[in-house]
């Protein structure tokens, strides 16, 4: 196997990590489908407490999966494919896939 590159395989893991929960997955799924789509939305659709909403997208924001936009008091999200398809390249770089 090649020469891994840790730091890269690292921050890919730990990005991994955090959509590799159930909830932040079906979260992500629904932003995939209703782009660009607010909190409230979000957790009245899911059926889901607002504050468990706001720290799960929170977790994904962080991880860089996600773009806010303030539109007056709101904040709407996106995904970030991006970033999807950046964690993606580097997972296969590291296990020598093209």
């Amino acid at each position: 196997m090649k020469n891994l590159d840790k730091k890269e395989l690292k921050q890919a893991a730990g990005v991994l990590r955090a959509i590799t929960h159930p909830l932040r997955m079906t979260i992500m799924k629904f932003i995939a489908d209703n782009q660009p789509v607010n909190v409230t939305k979000i957790y009245k659709q899911l059926k889901l407490e607002q504050s468990v909403t706001s720290s799960h997208l929170s977790i994904l924001r962080d991880a860089g999966f996600l773009i806010s936009k303030r539109d007056g008091k709101k904040i709407f999200y996106s995904i970030d494919s991006k970033k999807i398809d950046s964690v993606l390249k580097s997972i296969g770089k590291n296990l020598g896939l093209k």
